[in-house]
């Protein structure tokens, strides 16, 4: 579940949860933006998930999303919405265990052109690229996919629009 970190940006309290930004990015044809990860010394241990990282220095959520999005994938010309979810996690990745509090923010761009600019080593060595999923294709894929439930999530999104406020996930523990 892993490259959904943005290590060497540990800034997690010791024994706390690190707190993260996701952008759940969506295109003029409401495709969906993910990235795709691997553990860093096996690729063949792979999922897919959405951009975003951990909080730097003094940031507040909303800045940490737009830069992660930026860093990850080269887009800068984006609405950030509202939260959508939350979710607390719990994964191995790279030799250690990320303990985060998850929160989605929607975005919606007309780029879609993709480019990462600015990723950590560990980034580097762990995210293969990128991808626009439509909800089917996201709802008929075999391959894992974080948040788990994502593909019902979009749907639900763009069925009834964003919720009026943000919706609690279960917790994951991989």
């Amino acid at each position: 579940m892993p490259a959904e970190v943005s290590a060497g940006h540990d800034d997690s309290p010791e024994g706390g949860l690190r707190k993260v930004a996701r952008v759940v990015l969506l295109d003029p044809e409401d495709r969906i933006l993910l990235l795709h990860g691997h553990e860093p010394d096996d690729p063949a241990d792979d999922w897919w998930f959405t951009p975003g990282g951990g909080l730097e220095g003094e940031e507040t959520r909303e800045e940490a999303a737009l830069r992660e999005l930026a860093e990850e994938t080269g887009i800068t010309e984006v609405e950030l919405g509202p939260v959508l979810w939350r979710r607390t996690c719990s994964f191995p990745f790279a030799g250690r265990r990320w303990d985060q509090d998850e929160w989605y923010y929607l975005a919606r761009t007309t780029v879609t052109a993709t480019r990462a600019t600015a990723l950590t080593e560990l980034e580097r060595r762990s995210v293969a690229g990128a991808r626009w999923w439509t909800c089917q294709e996201l709802s008929q894929a075999h391959e894992t996919v974080y948040p788990t439930r994502l593909a019902e999530l979009l749907r639900s999104l763009l069925d009834e629009g964003p919720p009026a406020g943000p919706v609690t996930l279960d917790t994951e523990i991989v």
